[in-house]
């Protein structure tokens, strides 16, 4: 398996919108595009699916699988629609400048409840690594759902269980 996205970053958005891509999540985004070396790196930043509260992140690669995943369904199945409506329609490919930072498209900050006023102010993002993709969150809205995540993953294990007992079977 190639390097993981793993970790948590608060970053700031700034007045224009723009925030900085960790410096070890770019390394993987380099990593996952073909055309690095020839122009800037991109990524597939994916802001469909409304009952989540945050936008994922692909290498281009990682992409491109997932793309040949939904191209092998049927056409015009309700399946294959959902699929392409969340993961390709409700897309951007974003470009990192050369400082390493992108722009938040105006669809994204609606996403996570970024207003023009707040952005203008000072507002944080959280980018948190799940292995072969990344999340960028609000950050207020990171640390409920973390703590609505610890109530309920406590639930999967019996008192005093260790949580990689849950990887038995697996690989």
């Amino acid at each position: 398996m190639a390097e993981a996205f793993r970790g948590e970053f608060g970053q700031k958005v700034d007045a224009k919108a723009r925030v900085l891509i960790p410096v070890a999540f770019r390394r993987i985004l380099d990593a996952g595009d073909p055309n690095s070396s020839a122009q800037r790196t991109r990524f597939v930043m994916v802001y469909g699916d409304e009952r989540r509260r945050f936008v994922e992140c692909y290498t281009m690669e990682g992409m491109a699988a997932l793309e040949a995943q939904i191209a092998a369904l049927p056409l015009g199945t309700p399946a294959r629609r959902l699929l392409e409506r969340n993961f390709i329609t409700l897309s951007a490919t974003i470009e990192i400048d050369e400082d390493g930072r992108i722009v938040l498209p105006a669809r994204v900050r609606d996403k996570l409840g970024l207003t023009a006023e707040e952005i203008r102010g000072s507002v944080e993002s959280v980018f948190a690594g799940t292995l072969q993709t990344f999340q960028i969150w609000r950050k207020t809205d990171f640390d409920t759902w973390l703590a609505e995540q610890e109530a309920e993953d406590m639930q999967l294990l019996a008192d005093g269980q260790d949580m990689l007992t849950l990887l038995h079977g697996v690989g």
